[in-house]
């Protein structure tokens, strides 16, 4: 799995949740392979935190909370006064629930909140950085996505669970019909969109006991995503860099 960049100018990269675990280590990745990362998070401090312990990397100095629609639109535009373009979008931001939640016993309120990051956190981060993709000759966005929201992953998919964290599986469901949905609308502009479901990765203790692989395992996967070529597949699934049933 080959991870080259398209363009010969800089990328400018932006991870939504990276001042940590997958996203941090995605971030870190990408700045060893000459791009400009700006890594983001709800709280400013662990941004600018973060972007100084990878030592090259730009951070939103008022942060990015996917949730809140203001939050979104001044991120995009700090990007535009800094940087004119964005080449890379990766929707790392994610919400989690306790594993016990079924459907049928959902407390709603919560369940809307976790569609809100999952679901309408990146499609609202699209829409608001749509105009400065456009501004790139080969602009790319990653959807975290995940087997939860798969029909066809046997071991975590949306039947494999006997119903378990459903307002998860649910959200990661309806994330994978909004990138197909969005590369669709898409298809006829460089900008290609494509989800990407990083498996079980350690990024929380005791992680490892679930039989989580290091998070090692699971960045290039997602450096794949963010560098396939012009005619590399759009609207698709993938898992280290390979197709993965949904």
């Amino acid at each position: 799995m080959t991870a080259e960049w398209p363009c010969t100018e800089q990328p400018v990269c932006l991870i939504t949740g990276s001042t940590g675990g997958l996203g941090y280590a995605v971030a870190q990745a990408l700045l060893e392979r000459g791009a400009t990362v700006l890594v983001s998070g709800r709280d400013a401090a662990e941004s600018r935190a973060a972007a100084e312990r990878l030592g090259d990397a730009h951070y939103l100095p008022e942060g990015l909370d996917v949730v809140d629609a203001r939050s979104v639109n001044r991120a995009a535009l700090d990007v535009s006064e800094r940087f004119g373009r964005l080449d890379v979008l990766i929707n790392n931001a994610a919400a989690y629930v306790d594993w016990t939640e079924t459907a049928t016993t959902a407390d709603l309120d919560a369940s809307r909140t976790v569609m809100d990051v999952n679901l309408y956190g990146p499609w609202r981060t699209i829409q608001a950085f749509l105009p400065l993709l456009r501004a790139s000759a080969h602009p790319r966005v990653v959807n975290m996505a995940s087997g939860a929201g798969s029909h066809g992953d046997a071991q975590f998919g949306l039947t494999a669970r006997r119903g378990a964290a459903a307002s998860y599986g649910v959200s990661k469901a309806a994330q994978l019909a909004l990138t197909a949905t969005i590369a669709a609308e898409l298809a006829e502009t460089p900008i290609i969109v494509n989800a990407v479901d990083p498996h079980l990765t350690a990024t929380w203790p005791g992680a490892e006991n679930m039989g989580a692989r290091p998070v090692s395992d699971s960045v290039p996967g997602v450096v794949w995503a963010a560098t396939v070529g012009d005619d590399g597949p759009r609207g698709g699934f993938f898992r280290d860099g390979r197709p993965h049933p949904w």
